[in-house]
């Protein structure tokens, strides 16, 4: 009880000083609660029967989730398969109560548990990943919820911007809210959701997700984006000199089964 209720402060402190680090664009959206994102990476194990991973999400780990509350839990595997493969997981929160209070009733449910069963069943010396390792996030104020897109068939860009220190961090957060969701939304680089990392490795960094029909539509859009007045306005701005020191970006593709 001692050790949640510390998690539960520690959060909460770190997500109060995200939001007053903010600098939202005022009277563009209405104040919203920011969600708080799991992310979650598996490192599958070379060779192994992939569906009996599948399989927990499909019928143990969404259901739970969508029981209470959570309604659009993302699932991708990379657009470009590897062997081993990985697979990624995103759960929107509606806050860092909810993140706390799910988890605690989904590990209690009944039919989680039963659902669980054969996944939990695979013997030590078959697992199915090696690890996984996961991060929270909270969302931007100036995007404070996940933006589901249509089903139809598409890719997702995540992208993660390391910096080399926390108000170089802050800088680069600010900058979009200073334009580059615009930006965006005018290139057709659909945005999906935007997280400060308040807990995982590789800190300070942010993540963030962009979709597309296709890849074609995505380089056309980056090529919009590059070339747009207010981002030359912006990349030329002293006050966002090195906000960025290294940057990841990888493709995905959702699951049949993904709610994103």
């Amino acid at each position: 009880m001692k050790r949640r209720k510390f998690l539960h402060a520690s959060l909460a402190a770190t997500a109060g000083m995200a939001t007053l680090g903010s600098s939202a664009s005022a009277g563009e959206r209405p104040a919203t609660q920011k969600e708080i994102y799991e992310w979650r990476e598996y490192d599958m194990r070379f060779g192994v029967d992939r569906g009996l991973l599948e399989q927990y999400f499909k019928t143990a780990l969404i259901p739970a989730l969508n029981k209470y509350g959570v309604k659009t839990v993302g699932v991708f595997k990379a657009w470009k398969e590897t062997e081993p493969a990985k697979w990624y997981v995103l759960i929107p929160y509606a806050s860092i109560d909810s993140y706390l209070s799910v988890n605690t009733k989904v590990k209690a449910d009944a039919d989680y548990i039963k659902n669980s069963a054969a996944y939990n069943s695979i013997p030590a010396d078959k697992p199915v990943y090696n690890r996984f390792t996961a991060s929270l996030m909270t969302a931007f104020e100036g995007w404070p919820v996940i933006a589901v897109p249509p089903g139809a068939p598409r890719i997702f860009e995540l992208r993660t911007y390391e910096g080399y220190s926390e108000d170089a961090v802050r800088r680069k957060v600010k900058m979009f809210h200073d334009g580059e969701f615009d930006i965006f939304k005018r290139a057709k680089l659909n945005p999906v959701f935007f997280g400060e990392v308040i807990a995982g490795d590789k800190l300070p960094r942010i993540t963030y997700m962009l979709t597309c029909n296709n890849m074609e539509e995505r380089d056309k859009g980056w090529g919009a984006f590059v070339a747009d007045a207010d981002w030359k306005r912006l990349i030329a701005a002293p006050q966002y000199a090195n906000t960025v020191s290294k940057i990841i970006n990888t493709f995905l593709v959702p699951t049949a089964y993904s709610q994103v």
